[in-house]
């Protein structure tokens, strides 16, 4: 049996068909055409993410995104900023693919001026809970309705404890940004997993997490606390072949995988949203309702959003298991 379902809703997209929403040199034609690939590709509504980058980026990007979410066409469908840093690691490894120099410590007066320059927009913000007065940031984000998302962090349990209690929500990209070595017992993975508090946003692309482990995060989260982003980046929708982004040389190999060649470390996704609900889906691990709950309640719940206009409507093949355009 085949039945309609809503298009999903993504907290984390830096890009799309080589436009990056990092670049310095974004521009508004590029961003609107950008959103409307991503539309077009089966997502309702998203986050259009910035990593760790210069403060004059920052000043040029925010207003772009901005001044489009007041478009009509994009209205409750571009909801607002993820700013996934700079307030991150700085360490090899958790740090991922963010750009050591522009790491910051964290710094109210600094996502003042950040929430300033985005006309108050940014709805959720990444952090790494291990940091110096990062408790007292994150009460202060969580008091400007932003969601307070922690990633790229080496944090063990009562750090991350710590800043559930101040206020932070989720968990970005969980089971990734962490170095490939990490404590088997003492790591921010089992720590964020422990914090009954905190959702789990999860990349279900085939290649940031295997199956065993999407299993087990959804066994412990329940679907009730697990939502699916794609970390789609500029090369989402672009052929195979090597690549430079985030300021490093990267390869889109034929699978999909989105990698640095020189470190191994993953460098985002080159998925879109309906192909990760599509693998999260082939792994028969969730009912329609529970994948509609991942892939599109939990994200606006989280962001405390209302859903998006209609338009976007997807198909979903109960003996394929698949959704579709």
């Amino acid at each position: 049996m085949i039945k309609d379902v809503p298009g999903f809703v993504d907290l984390q997209i830096n890009g799309y068909q080589g436009v990056d929403f990092s670049d310095a040199g974004l521009s508004a034609a590029g961003f609107a055409a950008a959103c409307r690939g991503i539309f077009e590709a089966g997502t309702a509504a998203f986050l259009p993410t910035i990593v760790t980058s210069t403060l004059s980026t920052y000043e040029h990007n925010l207003p772009i995104i901005a001044q489009a979410m007041r478009l009509p066409e994009f209205e409750g469908r571009v909801l607002g900023v993820h700013l996934e840093g700079p307030f991150i690691s700085p360490e090899d490894g958790a740090r991922g693919a963010h750009p050591l120099p522009h790491v910051k410590a964290p710094d109210i007066q600094v996502l003042e001026r950040l929430l300033g320059l985005s006309e108050g927009s940014i709805r959720m913000l990444t952090v790494a809970a291990e940091l110096k007065g990062v408790d007292q940031l994150i009460a202060y984000a969580t008091s400007q309705g932003i969601s307070v998302s922690l990633g790229h962090q080496l944090a063990e349990d009562q750090a991350i404890h710590a800043a559930a209690t101040a206020g932070a929500k989720c968990l970005t990209h969980l089971g990734n940004g962490v170095p490939a070595t990490i404590d088997r017992h003492h790591n921010p993975i089992w720590a964020g997993l422990a914090q009954e508090e905190l959702t789990a946003m999860i990349i279900t692309d085939g290649h940031h997490l295997p199956a065993s482990l999407i299993k087990l995060f959804l066994r412990i989260k329940g679907s009730a606390q697990v939502v699916v982003t794609s970390d789609g980046t500029a090369l989402t929708n672009m052929l195979p072949g090597s690549y430079h982004m985030f300021g490093a040389d990267v390869t889109l190999d034929e699978s999909g995988r989105l990698y640095n060649p020189l470190t191994g470390y993953l460098a985002g996704s080159g998925s879109t949203m309906l192909q990760c609900m599509n693998y999260l889906a082939s792994l028969q691990l969730l009912t329609l309702a529970e994948l509609i709950q991942v892939g599109c309640a939990n994200p606006l719940n989280l962001i405390n959003a209302q859903p998006p206009p209609p338009g976007i409507t997807l198909s979903y093949d109960e003996e394929l298991r698949q959704f579709a355009l």
